[in-house]
């Protein structure tokens, strides 16, 4: 009981309820919760201390950069969740604040976006120098081929180089980017691939224009590190895979290589196989023994999961919670 009145004490504060619900809409760093709340960095950082040490947010550091969150594993999850659904959105602060918040989302997607367009025709070189992309496309094949789907979706296709490989071995193949110079790219080289059965479209990773339970298999390469809600984005992945599908995911094991977000719009360095075992439990899945290519410098990891034969409620639905929260 002390705990929870402890917990209860900690949100009983103005600004201490306002972080709360602008960390249950993505991970947001110190510095744009100062942008948001008009705050002093020491003021703000010594309430995200507290929230954090009761249980009701969750913080990590990647670099010289330090992440806030709402806290899924803790046990005043599902408080913190009501607590911000209670809050509404009426209030003239929060409303306020989601204008804030929504400002500095969108300078994100227009860094990103920017990047995505001065790039686009050569982003495939761009990736090769981090590793050898041939290792990574061999081994990912070697799991769709294991897998052997109908259908496949590729979140996040880019120039659409995964179609070109994995859409030979099935049925279908769908291509999902929300940038339309790199969709002009995937179009193209499909086209001169000869690859019919592949096809691309415009859309968001975080809302997919898709029928739950529509493909057999789901790729996410090279896409979560742009992500500022990653768990989102693979709970939407999850949402459309059929019972048995599969999941895979890669991205870059942790590392500090700090020019990475100031060069090439890189929102996280690298992920941690429990944190993607996490989101991917949370979403419903049963997540396999991951696969690491280590590189130089940075080291790749495939992670797989599935979705098991009987359909599972997620533990963390963190997509329907952000989807009902921006209404």
């Amino acid at each position: 009981m002390e705990h929870l009145l402890a917990a209860l004490r900690a949100v009983a504060e103005p600004t201490r309820l306002r972080l709360l619900v602008l960390c249950a809409r993505g991970e947001l760093t110190v510095t744009e919760l100062t942008q948001i709340l008009g705050q002093s960095q020491p003021r703000v950082s010594r309430h995200l201390k507290l929230l954090c040490e009761v249980g009701l947010l969750d913080r990590f550091r990647e670099g010289s950069w330090v992440f806030y969150r709402l806290h899924d594993a803790s046990p005043l999850s599902d408080l913190a969740r009501h607590l911000v659904a209670a809050c509404g959105e009426d209030d003239p602060t929060v409303t306020l604040d989601l204008q804030r918040l929504a400002a500095i989302k969108r300078q994100r997607a227009d860094h990103a976006s920017a990047y995505f367009r001065e790039n686009a025709a050569q982003w495939d070189q761009i990736r090769s120098l981090y590793i050898d992309e041939r290792e990574v496309e061999r081994a990912l094949a070697d799991i769709i081929a294991a897998a052997d789907p109908r259908d496949l979706l590729d979140i996040g296709t880019g120039t659409g180089r995964m179609l070109e490989v994995l859409a030979p071995r099935v049925e279908r193949a769908l291509g999902i980017d929300q940038s339309r110079e790199m969709l002009a790219a995937a179009r193209v080289n499909l086209e001169r691939a000869g690859l019919e059965n592949g096809l691309v479209r415009l859309g968001d990773m975080y809302q997919l224009a898709l029928p739950d339970q529509s493909f057999d298999a789901a790729v996410i390469h090279q896409v979560l590190h742009y992500a500022d809600r990653p768990a989102a984005a693979i709970a939407e992945a999850a949402r459309v895979l059929r019972p048995n599908g599969l999941l895979v995911i890669v991205d870059f094991a942790p590392h500090g290589l700090e020019y990475l977000r100031e060069q090439h719009a890189h929102r996280r360095l690298g992920f941690a196989d429990a944190e993607v075992a996490e989101w991917c439990r949370a979403a419903g899945l049963d997540p396999a023994q991951p696969r690491r290519l280590p590189g130089e410098p940075l080291t790749v990891v495939i992670w797989s999961a599935r979705r098991p034969p009987g359909r599972r409620k997620a533990a963390a639905p963190e997509a329907m919670l952000e989807r009902e929260l921006s209404q």
